[in-house]
C-alpha cells in the first residue's frame, strides 16, 4: 500500500498543467536589474494618467455609445419575449393565450401593468 501513495505522488508531481508555461522566468533580469512586476492597480492608476482623448472608450469609465441594437420588449403578462404588442391596451404579449387574457382584462389593471413598465397610459 505504501508503494501505492508514492506512485500516486509522483504522478501528480508530473502532472503538467496546460495554461501553465514551463519555460516561464519571472525572475529575468534588464541591464543587469531585476525586472520589477507590477500590479494590476499599478497598471490601472498608470493608464489613467495618459493622455486619452476625450472621445476615447477606456474601462474606468462607464460611459458608452448608444446600442444599436433595439431594445427587447417582454410580455406584461409572462415576462417572456413579446412579438406583438395590442393597439387598444398597449400591452406586449406573447401569443395568442395571453391575448385573449389582455383583452379580458379591466381598465385597472391594464393601467397598472402600464404604470409598472413606465408606459404611457392611453386608457387613463
Amino acid at each position: 500500500m505504501a508503494n501505492n501513495s508514492v506512485d500516486e505522488l509522483s504522478q501528480r508531481e508530473e502532472k503538467k498543467y496546460v495554461f501553465k508555461d514551463p519555460t516561464f522566468d519571472n525572475t529575468k533580469t534588464v541591464n543587469g536589474k531585476k525586472k520589477l512586476w507590477r500590479s494590476l492597480k499599478q497598471i490601472i492608476a498608470q493608464e489613467r494618467n495618459l493622455p486619452w482623448p476625450d472621445n476615447s472608450i477606456n474601462y474606468s469609465c462607464i460611459s458608452a455609445p448608444p446600442s444599436f441594437k433595439p431594445a427587447k420588449k417582454y410580455s406584461d403578462i409572462s415576462g417572456l419575449i413579446a412579438k406583438y404588442k395590442d393597439p387598444q391596451t398597449s400591452l406586449y404579449y406573447a401569443g395568442y393565450e395571453e391575448f385573449s387574457t389582455v383583452r379580458n382584462l379591466p381598465s385597472d389593471i391594464i393601467t397598472g401593468y402600464l404604470t409598472l413598465r413606465g408606459s404611457y397610459n392611453p386608457i387613463g
